[in-house]
């Protein structure tokens, strides 16, 4: 189980994750695609004789060089922070099981950020063939970056039947290589790169748009209409991609994306809804901002407000696609391995038989044995404690990886109205997870002895019929 246990009042933990991480992979997108830009932009400004354009691009790739190399790897290291707070059992699956993989990243990591480095800070002090040269090898090693993070991503999803079927033996590492090349590794792959060349695009018309059109106009006119080509790649082969990937999806977590799209024309706004209208106009949004705005008519005047107007469509188009990704995980955190709270699925039946608690971190061994004697007594017919403390340590452990009180994803909220015969409607109904169950497809069950249970909807009654907390005054 999770321990220990990350309470972020308000937000939860889970959108802090989705704060760090969609904002790192806005940047490291653009940091593989515009690792391709830079020596074929190069290549093609020596081909042109344009000094002009040299200039340009010597100005873009320290833009380049800052954004990616302090930005990109500070969220990079700030979503290993958020995620072993908020998923303490799923980041340790991913660290003992991938630390090859992890090893070979970060070596190529080290290589990327010291190419990128060279590569600004030789201008003009290598041949211009030589630091082509350098600069291929950040473009290669970044994308080789983003194809071993991929695995590790897709795995998550989709595990594969090879690796599920020796999760837990010891012997996952027979498996390593089928786990890595899982059924969405190569679609993902390719919706990625496509997305990367796109981002490329998207932050060379930022750098472009600072031309002064006034004094060179035909820098700006060419700069803007090559930079918009970077994204005709991902108009093109984008829906290929993604209806690959939807494909390779199993059925039952495709099914969630379903639900959020069907529910668009009645008016059930869930959050699959949201994201998934976000996205549809988020996307068509970049594309038609790019081409109406940056046609050779307008590209003179194209300026700087317009071009970051395009960049916070495309971290929009960014962040709903990375969220319904996430979405199609649900209910669990890896496919069919690990539940969203960290619960394993083979471990279900024992905590539902041995108790939730009965190793648990937080309890000291005096208590323990008393909740064990009471549970013995109620069995045996006295009447049974309430013990809302007990359900406290049941929240923490299985509901707070996903929920807060009152703010994302509230309980409050979700309990509002509710006795507790109410709540213990709901909390059964997690707890026995049958098939037909609503809250099946995107949450986990609820485990623990049935002592353990009365005991979470004590709490969870004891919070909602509570008055809510009010600040202090000074």
């Amino acid at each position: 189980m999770n321990y220990p246990v990350w309470d972020v009042t308000f937000l939860g933990s889970g959108l802090m994750i989705a704060l760090i991480a969609i904002f790192h992979v806005f940047i490291s997108h653009f940091a593989v695609g515009g690792g391709f830009y830079l020596p074929m932009t190069e290549a093609l400004a020596l081909r042109k004789g344009r000094k002009d354009w040299m200039e340009q691009l010597k100005k873009h790739s320290k833009f380049f060089l800052i954004l990616t190399g302090v930005f990109g790897a500070v969220t990079g290291v700030g979503i290993w922070f958020v995620i072993g707070l908020a998923n303490p059992e799923a980041t340790s699956t991913l660290i003992h099981f991938w630390v090859f993989a992890w090893g070979i990243e970060w070596v190529v990591f080290l290589v990327e950020l010291s190419s990128i480095a060279a590569y600004y800070y030789l201008w003009g002090r290598v041949s211009d063939a030589l630091h082509i040269k350098i600069g291929w090898v950040y473009a290669i090693t970044a994308w080789l970056s983003l194809f071993a993070i991929n695995g590790i991503l897709t795995f998550m999803l989709t595990p594969g039947q090879p690796w599920l079927a020796v999760a837990g033996s010891g012997h996952e590492t027979f498996a390593f290589w089928s786990a890595f090349f899982n059924p969405t590794f190569w679609p993902s792959l390719l919706v990625r790169t496509l997305i990367c060349l796109s981002m490329a695009g998207v932050f060379a018309l930022v750098s472009a748009s600072r031309i002064d059109g006034e004094k060179h106009p035909e820098l700006k006119t060419e700069t803007i209409l090559w930079a918009r080509k970077w994204l005709l790649p991902s108009f093109l082969l984008l829906p290929v991609g993604l209806f690959w990937y939807l494909s390779q999806v199993p059925e039952g977590h495709r099914a969630l994306l379903s639900l959020g799209a069907a529910t668009v024309g009645q008016g059930l706004f869930t959050i699959l809804t949201r994201l998934t209208i976000v996205l549809a106009l988020a996307s068509f949004g970049t594309v038609a901002s790019v081409y109406l705005l940056t046609s050779q008519r307008n590209a003179v005047g194209f300026r700087l407000g317009a071009a970051l107007g395009i960049a916070s469509l495309a971290y929009m188009t960014i962040g709903a696609t990375e969220m319904l990704r996430e979405m199609l995980r649900k209910p669990y955190v890896i496919g069919q391995h690990m539940y969203s709270n960290g619960v394993r699925k083979s471990e279900v039946a024992g905590f539902n038989q041995n108790g939730y608690l009965t190793k648990t971190l937080w309890v000291r061994p005096e208590e323990r044995a008393r909740w064990a004697a009471e549970d013995q007594a109620a069995a045996s017919g006295a009447p049974r404690i309430v013990n809302p403390a007990r359900g406290e340590l049941m929240f923490r452990g299985q509901c707070m990886a996903c929920h807060t009180w009152d703010g994302y994803r509230g309980m409050r909220t979700f309990l509002k109205g509710r006795d507790r015969q109410g709540v213990s409607n709901i909390v059964n109904v997690l707890h026995a997870y049958r098939a037909d169950s609503p809250y099946r497809p995107f949450m986990p069950p609820l485990v623990g002895t049935q002592a353990e249970v009365e005991s979470l909807i004590d709490y969870l009654t004891s919070q909602v019929s509570a008055p809510k907390p009010q600040p202090s005054k000074p």
